[in-house]
Order: structure tokens, then C-alpha cells, then sequence
């Protein structure tokens, strides 16, 4: 019989996430903690958003911090846009 370690992410009373990475779970539940703290900054600014579009909006921005951060540097959208197409590796079929 083998044991098995899971960690389970959970966030606002829903499991998001299964892993047996600690570091995997770890990360993304400072990604879901990020998130949850920019959709408190935005409502705080007075920008009223249904509760699953903001939702949908920082977790977007938290998973996508780092090109998030190339914008604000002043990198162009399109820019980051093409970066992460080339990330993004195409089979051709065969025949």
C-alpha cells in the first residue's frame, strides 16, 4: 500500500487545486492571495465590478504578473502578446 501526500488549495470554499508539489500548491495560493487583495484594491477605488469578473480580472492579472509588470515598464502589449506566442510551441500533422 503506498501513502500518499496531497495538498488541496482551496479558496473561498472551493478546491482549486490538488498537488503533491508543496511548491506548487504554495505558489498558487500566494497567486489566489494576490488576487483576492487586488479585487479588494479596485473595490476600494471605487470601481464596482460583478463579483465573478473580478474574480476572472485578478487572477488573470496574478497569474500573468510578470508581463503584467514588462507593461508598466512600458513594454506594448502587443509586445508581451507576441512574447507569449513564441512561448507557445506548433505541431504540424502529418500527411
Amino acid at each position: 500500500m503506498a501513502i500518499t501526500t496531497q495538498y488541496v488549495v482551496t479558496h473561498k470554499g472551493v478546491e482549486k487545486l490538488v498537488t503533491t508539489d508543496k511548491k506548487e500548491a504554495d505558489q498558487y495560493d500566494k497567486m489566489l492571495e494576490a488576487a483576492d487583495n487586488l479585487a479588494e484594491y479596485i473595490q476600494a477605488k471605487g470601481i464596482a465590478l460583478d463579483a465573478g469578473l473580478a474574480e476572472e480580472l485578478t487572477i488573470m492579472l496574478s497569474k500573468n504578473k510578470d508581463k503584467v509588470a514588462k507593461i508598466f515598464k512600458g513594454a506594448s502589449a502587443d509586445s508581451v502578446l507576441e512574447d507569449e506566442s513564441a512561448e507557445v510551441v506548433k505541431l504540424k500533422a502529418n500527411g
